[in-house]
């Protein structure tokens, strides 16, 4: 289904204790599906509780690069998703970002997250 090109990233965040997202899974993360020599985000999927807001999420990160929109990608969820997760949504993006530097530099990337 995926290019050999490819890689899965996951990036997490914690979410407020309240949040449904929270008691459902312990914590709010984000699987991206990336192109290794661009950093284009081809799909991804979020620990989200209603499918819209999956899908909602990916609509705001496909074809962003995980390598240098976050600016794009903030200002886009801070003006388009109004929903307790959203600062969770920006450091998921981050966590990704770093492991995705890592990949690329070589460095082994902690999986225990």
């Amino acid at each position: 289904m995926f290019a050999e090109n490819t890689l899965y990233i996951v990036g997490n965040a914690k979410t407020q204790q309240h949040n449904p997202i929270t008691r459902r899974f312990g914590q709010f993360f984000i699987g991206f599906v990336v192109e290794r020599d661009t950093g284009r985000i081809v799909t991804c999927g979020a620990s989200a509780t209603i499918n819209v807001t999956n899908e909602f999420i990916a609509s705001l990160f496909t074809g962003m690069s995980l390598r240098e929109d976050f600016e794009v990608v903030r200002q886009r969820v801070e003006s388009r998703y109004f929903g307790s997760s959203q600062k969770a949504i920006l450091v998921a993006y981050k966590d990704a970002q770093k492991k995705f530097a890592r990949i690329l530099s070589g460095l082994p990337v902690d999986l225990s997250d």
